[in-house]
């Protein structure tokens, strides 16, 4: 390797105009039925009640408490595509499916699909007439049945060409589950390019591994893609691997990442963990360092007081320690459900993941703000493809390292070539602060 690579996206970087002008999170494995959402505050371009919109990034340290909810503010980017106001107007062809007019994500009614014991679930409706060129999908979804469980949105052309869109996983929690809103990336498509403006059908498939499974599908939504394909690097859990061995191949290449220690083991200065002042010259070097917190599984907590006092105190650390991207969180464990998820908005913006071993990306301007997907980074082949169908369909792949010696992490030779890989990718590397600036100015 040589020691300075001259590169269009170094030069991005170190001029600061970069990015925008299985195995699960650490060692985890991969509302009651008349529970709504309430009534938003903002309007679907993503302004409040009284006409104010919101900042996209916080300059330098964030306060402990946001400035607005961005759940509720960005609930519904885009346009409507199907409210399932007219839920006859997809066939069901196998499981089973009815109307819902308790389980409302919004308008009168939902889509309640479920399965006849272990086999697949297949919705599908006609899209003749409609032109979905350069158009990405997004749709709110609950489910009392996640984990192992793939929801895809396969749209087939006048001619048999297909795309498929895939959330390739769930970690919403039972039993308290509720809506949140997908904007899946590509995950395959034929070899020959669908005619997006010739179309025959949309499918929603749910595909499990369970005895039974039950969806909910509503407010089907589309958007504009963005002009390019997006990568995000994260590291959780703070270790030195990164400091001594991953970060100066990402100076090397001109990447920023994103870094998400656990405080207790920095204060304990734990072997293996890097320090406040490791973590602080990371940051001054353009990585920007979100919340992981407690590392426990915030879903276990039920009372409403120890989540916002647990919520409180692992964004405070990050705030007397000055890190600026303490707006962001990712989850321990990947947990998280509906309380939570409730009282999250009141301290961060952006975060998540449902997270899985296969590709498993995102559209950049239709996602949940705080329920994001990605990809464990154990195969490199996987993280090549993942990067690949972001450069191809200009959508963001967000892929999760801990250290090398792990199984979930790939080893350090296959790293590098990943890096590589994107390095000569048409994709620019980003951090949280690209992807929510794109998110809240593209609503």
């Amino acid at each position: 390797m040589t020691a300075q690579r001259t590169t269009r996206r170094r030069f991005l970087a170190l001029s600061g105009a970069a990015g925008i002008t299985g195995m699960a999170g650490c060692t985890d494995r991969l509302q009651s039925a008349t529970d709504r959402i309430g009534d938003d505050s903002s309007d679907e371009n993503g302004t409040g009640s009284d006409g104010s919109t919101a900042s996209a990034v916080t300059e330098g340290v964030p306060p402990l408490e946001t400035e607005y909810d961005s759940r509720e503010r960005f609930r519904q980017p885009g346009t409507s595509l199907d409210d399932f106001s007219n839920v006859d107007a997809w066939d069901v062809v196998q499981g089973s499916g009815e109307a819902d007019e308790e389980v409302v994500f919004d308008g009168d009614q939902s889509l309640r699909l479920q399965s006849n014991g272990s086999e697949n679930v297949v919705a599908q409706r006609d899209l003749s007439g409609e032109d979905l060129t350069a158009t990405d999908l997004s749709f709110a979804v609950r489910t009392t049945t996640p984990q192992n469980l793939t929801i895809n949105l396969r749209i087939v052309d006048q001619f048999g060409s297909e795309r498929v869109h895939s959330l390739r996983e769930i970690t919403y929690r039972t039993p308290d589950v509720g809506w949140f809103r997908s904007s899946p990336g590509v995950f395959q498509q034929s070899e020959y390019e669908p005619a997006m403006d010739h179309l025959d059908r949309l499918e929603i498939q749910v595909l499990h591994s369970m005895p039974e499974a039950e969806v909910w599908i509503d407010d089907l939504r589309t958007h504009e893609r963005p002009e390019s394909g997006y990568v995000m690097l994260t590291w959780d859990d703070g270790t030195r691997d990164y400091y001594e061995t991953a970060a100066p191949l990402h100076d090397e290449f001109g990447f920023r990442t994103v870094q998400a220690p656990i405080p207790r083991w920095v204060e304990q200065g734990r072997d293996g963990t890097m320090s406040i002042s490791e973590l602080k010259e990371r940051q001054d070097e353009g990585d920007q360092i979100v919340v992981h917190g407690t590392h426990n599984p915030i879903a276990e907590l039920d009372d409403d007081d120890a989540i916002d006092a647990r919520l409180r105190q692992d964004k405070q650390w990050f705030i007397d320690n000055e890190f600026e991207g303490a707006n962001y969180i990712v989850y321990p464990h990947n947990s998280f459900d509906r309380t939570s998820l409730e009282h999250k908005t009141s301290y961060h913006h952006c975060g998540g993941f449902n997270q899985a071993g296969n590709v498993n990306t995102t559209n950049v301007y239709g996602f949940d703000p705080l329920v994001l997907p990605r990809t464990i980074g154990h195969n490199l082949d996987i993280s090549k493809r993942c990067v690949d169908l972001a450069a191809a369909n200009n959508q963001c792949t967000i892929l999760n390292f801990h250290t090398f010696e792990a199984n979930n992490t790939m080893p350090e030779d296959d790293y590098e070539a990943l890096l590589e890989h994107i390095d000569e990718a048409d994709v620019e590397v980003v951090t949280f602060d690209d992807l929510w600036t794109m998110r809240t100015e593209n609503h």
